[in-house]
């Protein structure tokens, strides 16, 4: 059985935000996109470790859908993935909670 995927409230603010930009152009691009970072953040669920250590938050990790990083922590006690954040690859690296 796989890890528990959870999404901050910051993953969750982001992720809408990312959806709206996009649906001012394209809002069936939008969707799709939008579930395509969704898809992603839950294969983490399966596989905890896909994604690389992140060198400047020690227990953070990261996974890139490009064009944009999801952040994340495995919690191995808890059987968690937390998702801490969506951030473009192009945007200076994010502060994360």
């Amino acid at each position: 059985m796989g890890f528990k995927v959870i999404l901050s409230p910051q993953a969750i603010e982001r992720l809408e935000e990312i959806v709206r930009y996009i649906a001012r152009d394209n809002p069936s691009a939008a969707e799709r996109f939008g579930m395509r970072l969704i898809d992603q953040a839950q294969l983490l669920g399966d596989f905890p470790e896909v994604g690389s250590p992140y060198r400047k938050r020690p227990g953070v990790r990261r996974l890139l859908c490009k064009p944009y990083f999801i952040y994340y922590r495995v919690k191995e006690r808890e059987q968690v993935v937390e998702v801490l954040d969506y951030w473009h690859s192009a945007r200076q690296e994010p502060e994360l909670l």
